[in-house]
């Protein structure tokens, strides 16, 4: 097993989906956590109480990262600082979509989607990353995009070119962060269950079609993309740099997935 004993981490948007089975997956593999989220709220609770059942140091601190980049940022690294100074790994996950055809998304749709998506990431990371250069810290980064970043989807515009920005971003910042010893990479889940998704799998048809169209034959519980993410920011990836690793049954390399007849 995986060991992040002595190491802290911090997951942006933590209180549920992704970022709660992230959070769980490191405080079992004995990580001090830190989540961010809105709101102190049975959400945020249920993963906290997860990561203490584990025998973790967890807390949690407030914030939203849609609002004004520098102000929000700095607030909440400020918060995660005190909570614990010696966070090491930060897991930059908080993220927003909003479903609407791309002649319908105004400039406020983008350019929440935009704050919140691309430049709480990127920025959370600069202000970690100067703290770390600074202190000699081997920092870890973890960023969370989707297999949108790869496959576009109708109606989700915004939340592609956010998710597109990720996967060149965990590119660029490796090559800028490496020669500090602070290693940067990316985990891209495709459609698993969370809080977001639920009403559309929900529907029967809508659960099926996803099911034919992913290799393995599933759409799983969030939790699946805890052990990629623990991996990537432990010492057992310490030469790997700059990758993206899609958690997504097989989605992303299927050309043309077969008719709903070959499956009986």
């Amino acid at each position: 097993m995986i060991d992040l004993k002595g190491h802290a981490a911090l997951i942006t948007g933590g209180t549920k989906g992704v970022g709660a089975a992230i959070a769980k997956a490191m405080s079992a593999a004995g990580a001090r956590i830190v989540i961010q989220g809105r709101h102190d709220n049975d959400e945020a609770r249920a993963a906290l109480d997860a990561c203490s059942r584990n025998g973790a140091d967890a807390r949690l601190i407030l914030g939203d990262l849609a609002g004004p980049t520098e102000a929000c940022v700095d607030g909440v690294v400020e918060a995660a600082i005190a909570a614990d100074p010696e966070i090491d790994i930060l897991v930059s996950n908080a993220g927003t979509y909003d479903e609407r055809p791309f002649l319908e998304i105004d400039h406020a749709t983008f350019e929440r989607t935009m704050r919140l998506n691309v430049f709480s990431h990127f920025f959370m990371a600069q202000r970690f990353a100067r703290r770390w250069r600074v202190a000699g810290t081997r920092g870890r980064i973890l960023l969370i995009g989707s297999i949108n970043g790869r496959l576009a989807e109708p109606n989700h515009a915004a939340y592609d070119t956010s998710k597109g920005a990720i996967d060149a971003m965990v590119r660029t910042l490796c090559v800028a962060l490496a020669p500090f010893g602070i290693r940067v990479n990316g985990l891209a889940p495709g459609l698993v269950e969370t809080p977001l998704t639920a009403p559309a799998l929900r529907q029967a048809s809508f659960r099926r079609w996803m099911e034919l169209h992913t290799p393995n034959g599933q759409v799983p519980p969030a939790d699946v993309c805890g052990p990629g993410a623990v991996f990537l920011v432990s010492d057992a990836a310490e030469h790997v740099h700059g990758q993206m690793l899609l958690v997504d049954g097989g989605m992303s390399v299927w050309q043309q997935p077969d008719p709903p007849s070959s499956y009986g």
